[in-house]
């Protein structure tokens, strides 16, 4: 059987070894000799592997013990109605909103509905490539309540990992798609949060990581309970049906990154978007825009001037057991998602593969 590598940017792959003690404890998990899917919320075991997710998280990303951590109802998306509804009480209060990409967007659209929007682009250009401003050139109004960025475009492939300089001011991010695969400084952030289908499991809920004296801000009057960070944390994130089957996932791929060490976890996420860019700039065939100090390591992003030759690209590789290189419909071109599940032999079978079509169609 050949070997399959998934570079789908979410739902991602999973561990292979996470996969395997799935289908080990489908039928008979915690020798109740049911499926986990089948288990209550309110369950002995079940609460126990919650605490043991918790207790894993703050070990692996060093969260200070003045952070709680939720596990929230919904995607990455209802955060971005949860956040300011749970920092500012009325519209008319300011907040400011990086804009990188198309995720950041979003969440301003939503943010509008809830509050003042000030919109900060960063988004630059030099010659023909594209780069994200520093954060010391972002023009922060000094009255706005909160700062939020998107840490890593997933459809662009931008990232910002520059750690935060801003003071007295709460600092808002959507980790999404590189939460845990590198390290983290919580303590420069009011408010860190991800949805859970990429490095965290498969989709189904959001973790969203904040300092405790947030919780106690006066919230917004149209504020959905299961939206209330307060009362989620109160009701141990266990105020309405969880996603179980998300969460006992969650819990597995975490414990498997536990056992490999954060540090670790991103030195082979450099290594893996170093060998893919090297390739990339390397055959003229190929062409990423984006100017290598805002190249994300997560999403790589990257085209085929001749559109019938990136057709021929995507089916190829498709064939050969690389699936989901599709870029996203908004961009186009081909994107390699090179989450923590995905390893260094799949980089380099999708770099072998790009070798020889280039040598093959240099001429074309």
């Amino acid at each position: 059987m050949k070997r399959i590598f998934n570079f789908s940017a979410g739902p991602s792959s999973i561990p292979s070894t996470v996969i395997k003690k799935i289908k080990k404890e489908l039928f008979n998990w915690k020798d109740l000799h049911v499926s986990v899917m089948e288990v209550s919320h309110r369950n002995e075991n079940f609460f126990t592997m919650l605490e043991n997710m918790k207790k894993n998280l703050r070990e692996i990303m060093n969260i200070p013990k003045n952070y709680k951590i939720l596990f929230c109802t919904g995607s990455g998306r209802s955060q971005f109605s949860a956040v300011p509804m749970n920092l500012i009480s009325n519209t008319s209060t300011q907040a400011d909103y990086v804009y990188s990409g198309i995720w950041s967007k979003y969440a301003i659209q939503e943010a509008k509905k809830y509050c003042k929007v000030n919109i900060i682009n960063i988004v630059k250009k030099k010659g023909n490539k594209i780069f994200l401003s520093p954060m010391k050139d972002w023009n922060i109004t000094k009255k706005s309540v909160y700062i939020h960025y998107c840490a890593n475009e997933t459809i662009e492939g931008l990232s910002i990992e520059e750690v935060p300089i801003f003071k007295n001011k709460i600092l808002v991010a959507d980790f999404s798609s590189s939460i845990l695969s590198h390290p983290i400084n919580i303590k420069k952030f009011g408010i860190i949060y991800a949805a859970s289908q990429k490095n965290i499991g498969i989709s189904g809920f959001s973790l969203v990581i904040i300092r405790e004296d947030l919780l106690k801000l006066k919230k917004n009057s149209f504020l959905p309970s299961f939206l209330n960070y307060q009362i989620i944390q109160k009701k141990k994130s266990l105020f309405n049906t969880p996603s179980t089957f998300s969460w006992y996932v969650a819990n597995l791929v975490i414990e498997w990154i536990k056992s490999i060490g954060i540090t670790n976890i991103y030195k082979m996420n450099q290594e893996k978007s170093k060998i893919l860019y090297s390739i990339i700039d390397k055959y003229k065939i190929y062409q990423n825009h984006i100017l290598p100090i805002s190249r994300s390591k997560m999403n790589v992003v990257f085209f085929i001037k001749n559109k019938y030759l990136q057709e021929i690209f995507l089916k190829m590789s498709m064939k050969i057991g690389l699936l989901f290189l599709k870029g996203h419909a908004k961009v186009g071109g081909i994107r390699a998602s090179l989450y923590n599940a995905m390893s260094i032999e799949g980089v380099e079978k999708l770099v072998s593969f790009m070798k020889n079509f280039s040598k093959t169609y240099k001429n074309f």
